[in-house]
């Protein structure tokens, strides 16, 4: 019996040590890993997996990674005779031993005789200096005393990021009393290009290939960064698709793109765009070719009518009257589009260019000059 009875307790004292250890790792897993709790529905985070194989987990709250822009945005106000004429954001991205050095975008300074700037950190509106700025871009590069910047942004890789990933902003939408507000969204698409007015209300005279997210934004958010959940700056807010059938469509230029020019805009160097060499006319421009006494004879329903030529193109035997319909063998289906395969080339390169003539397709090989030329 006094065996029985010692093997019986023995016994129980295994059950209760097996009971409280499976509690304690139970407790240790729900509270300690993520991919437990996220499958049980307990966990404020959620598992991604990277083009790598490598697994990171993503916090629901960005909190952390605003930490790492926040000071460093900055409301523009642009004045014209003392009045206020604009607004837009902006961010700094570097600094030296004397200035700090914001980006924002052309079309927000564009023309101003006087820019000031406001730090998160300071109700105080400082005086900007612009250094440079370019209308195709969209960019300009503004300086500002060292003494009022508190941080400066990190600058990530837009081509890392994966369709779906959180993405979010900061910015001034609607200008000065919504200072430094966040926006999140994903990232719906890279490489969309998007027809805008430069030089003209009245037809698109540029094209960009830009980053597409669902974050909202206002015209105060444009010059603002657009950011990964690290807090890095992967974009810059440059406009808005807004139709009343559409909305959640932002666009952003990719950070790549232009850091890749900062250096010639902060040195107050005008970007060398190549030149080919001709007046052009839209094929489709129906109106700009009547005022012009242009009558065409031909089935192309697009193409870039060729109404004076110079310089290379004159050299090479382009002649008023044709029309360019590829470069590179791509597709130029108007000004905008050409423009931007022709800036995808420096001055001095030399590019093939398919043109129409009396109805027969040509090709010739032309050496693109500067723009100063």
């Amino acid at each position: 019996m006094k065996k029985n009875s010692h093997e019986g307790l023995k016994m129980t004292f295994v059950i209760v040590f097996s009971f409280i250890i499976g509690g304690v790792v139970m407790f240790s897993l729900l509270k300690f890993t993520p991919l437990v709790s996220e499958i049980l529905g307990t966990s404020k985070n959620s598992t991604i997996i990277t083009k790598n194989g490598t697994q990171v987990y993503e916090k629901t709250s960005l909190a952390a990674a605003i930490d790492k822009i926040y000071d460093a945005t900055v409301v523009i106000e642009t004045y014209q005779n003392g009045d206020l004429a604009g607004s837009g954001s902006g961010f700094v991205y570097k600094v030296d031993k004397n200035y700090g050095y914001i980006l924002t975008n052309q079309h927000v300074v564009a023309d101003s005789k006087e820019i000031k700037v406001t730090f998160p950190t300071s109700d105080e509106a400082v005086d900007a200096t612009y250094l440079g700025g370019d209308q195709y871009l969209d960019l300009a590069v503004l300086r500002v005393d060292k003494k009022y910047v508190t941080l400066v942004a990190n600058i990530g890789k837009s081509e890392e990021i994966n369709l779906g990933d959180t993405i979010f902003t900061v910015g001034a939408p609607m200008g000065k009393d919504y200072q430094g507000s966040v926006t999140s969204g994903i990232f719906s698409g890279r490489d969309r290009m998007i027809a805008v007015n430069v030089e003209s209300q009245r037809s698109t005279d540029w094209v960009m290939k830009v980053l597409q997210f669902d974050a909202s934004i206002s015209p105060g958010n444009s010059g603002g960064p657009l950011l990964n959940v690290n807090g890095e700056v992967i974009g810059i807010c440059s406009l808005k698709l807004v139709a009343d059938q559409i909305e959640g469509m932002g666009f952003a230029i990719p950070i790549e793109y232009a850091m890749s020019h900062v250096d010639t805009l902060e040195k107050g160097q005008s970007i060398k765009w190549p030149v080919l060499g001709v007046a052009m006319i839209n094929v489709n421009d129906s109106t700009s070719l009547y005022r012009a006494g242009i009558r065409l004879n031909t089935n192309l329903k697009s193409g870039v009518y060729i109404s004076e030529t110079a310089s290379g193109a004159a050299a090479a035997g382009l002649k008023q009257g044709d029309i360019i319909t590829k470069i590179n063998d791509k597709e130029t289906a108007d000004i905008a589009h050409l423009r931007y395969e022709l800036y995808q080339y420096q001055a001095g390169d030399t590019i093939k260019v398919t043109y129409v003539r009396n109805g027969k397709e040509h090709t010739a090989n032309v050496k693109l000059s500067k723009s100063s030329e």
